[in-house]
């Protein structure tokens, strides 16, 4: 993978212009950095250098030098279920605000800022992280780092791009009561999970309660040196890359609050389905069972069994059973979801309305199946070779290598995950897809959830 980015440099270099660099702002007198430890895993789907600045941060790297482009990931190790009590939606404000202006620049800019150096930066936040990602020229660094620096040192959370996020945010929250998949999901959190963090939503109350203060003072507590994690792809030198990231986060706070999440404790299972009325000719289906984390034993077993079951779109069991014999639905899936706090095993589809009751009881017909009479060898082969096979496609450009990195260290793996997790998929047996199939796909261990006008089945 080390070299797979070389057949798509070209096309990179064309797409971001890079015979159109604008002008650069002065980057000031920068001191000649000491040379920095770093430790080097050679993989074979990279080379990945480790090492930490002198300003504390630690850093995962893979030197791209054929392709003249940096993708970066900064993350840190809170998000969502730190908003106060009475703020929900205060940490995605935050992010939405970040690129939004800083120092002397108002948001628009900003904006143009990063068009002339031919960069991108932006910020998210999910229920455990709050994360910053950048791409930008290796001739533009200086300038690219200053202005994220800047972002991070001086957001400006003026009035204007904030009520533009409130206006969003309140368009956002009309339109989720007629959003199947959404009212799916909060069935499911209330009937599983009601009093946990992940649980909170945002509400129009708590959007009302957002203020630009708010949002700048709880991102001191989001944000700051300590326990910032970068990963890095492209043609710099951990040499190089080291000040950079310093200067960048110079203006941080040294440390902040970081409020970690506490695994769920999933209620019982319903033994019927729950059904929420929504006026459309259609019902969406959704099914959600416990499973295990990535560190468990049954982990890459369950893995290949749900690709053999329904996470591997055509010629899996529940779509050849569903939609190719029975007519039933356009598409269904499952997917395992390896999240140390809430892993699950999830699946779902859309049927007719007048077909909602059979379409559930045919999920559960063939996760008996499947239980009891087990996988045919041929299935676990055609699983391990797309599983295998595809794997290299998650690598296939500097942002998604700085991405996947990224996932590694949020979610605690070590750093040769990446082939091990090809060595741990192919040693997977049949008996060990029956195994996990017999344990796990258990219908009485699911609770489904109908969003619809279901015939035959009241609220």
């Amino acid at each position: 993978m080390r070299h797979a980015l070389n057949t798509i440099a070209a096309a990179l270099t064309v797409s971001l212009g890079l015979a159109a660099c604008g002008p650069t702002q002065p980057a000031g007198d920068r001191a000649t950095p000491a040379a920095v430890e770093v430790s080097v895993y050679d993989g074979a789907f990279a080379t990945i250098q480790q090492f930490t600045t002198p300003g504390g941060v630690s850093v995962w790297l893979v030197e791209e030098p054929s392709i003249p482009i940096l993708s970066l990931q900064m993350a840190w190790p809170t998000g969502t279920i730190s908003d106060p009590v009475g703020q929900d939606g205060l940490t995605g404000a935050v992010a939405y605000m970040m690129n939004e202006g800083a120092g002397a620049y108002d948001n628009q800019a900003f904006q143009m800022r990063m068009e002339e150096l031919n960069m991108s930066f932006g910020c998210s936040a999910d229920r455990v992280s709050t994360a910053c990602s950048a791409s930008m020229l290796t001739d533009n660094l200086e300038p690219s780092f200053d202005l994220i620096g800047l972002a991070y040192a001086a957001p400006r959370f003026d009035t204007g791009p904030f009520e533009r996020l409130v206006r969003e945010r309140e368009v956002g929250l009309q339109t989720r009561q007629t959003n199947a998949r959404y009212l799916a999901e909060r069935a499911l959190i209330e009937a599983l999970y009601p009093d946990h963090a992940f649980a909170r939503q945002m509400t129009e109350e708590s959007l009302a309660a957002l203020t630009p203060e708010a949002a700048k003072a709880h991102k001191d507590r989001l944000m700051s040196r300590e326990g910032l994690l970068v990963t890095a792809v492209g043609a710099v030198s951990p040499d190089q890359l080291a000040p950079l990231i310093d200067g960048m986060i110079a203006g941080l706070p040294e440390t902040a609050e970081t409020l970690l999440a506490s695994p769920v404790d999933m209620a019982a299972p319903r033994s019927v389905p729950l059904i929420v009325d929504l006026p459309q000719p259609q019902s969406l289906v959704r099914f959600v069972g416990p499973a295990v984390p990535r560190d468990h034993p049954d982990f890459y077993p369950l893995a290949v069994m749900n690709y053999i079951f329904g996470g591997g779109g055509f010629g899996t069991r529940l779509m050849d059973e569903l939609r190719v014999a029975r007519g039933l639905t356009y598409g269904i899936y499952t997917s395992v979801d390896p999240d140390s706090n809430l892993p699950v095993l999830s699946g779902g589809g859309t049927t007719k309305n007048d077909s909602a009751a059979e379409f559930v009881e045919a999920i559960q017909a063939e996760m008996v199946k499947l239980a009891e009479g087990g996988a045919e060898a041929s299935e676990l082969e055609d699983a391990l070779l797309y599983l295998i096979g595809s794997y290299p496609l998650s690598f296939d450009s500097n942002a998604k290598i700085a991405a996947n990195m990224m996932s590694l260290r949020l979610d605690d793996l070590p750093v040769d995950q990446f082939d091990r997790r090809n060595e741990l998929i192919s040693a997977v047996t049949l008996d060990d897809v029956n195994r996990v199939a017999t344990t796990y796909l258990d219908p009485e261990r699911y609770t489904f959830v109908i969003v619809g006008e279901p015939v035959g089945l009241a609220p």
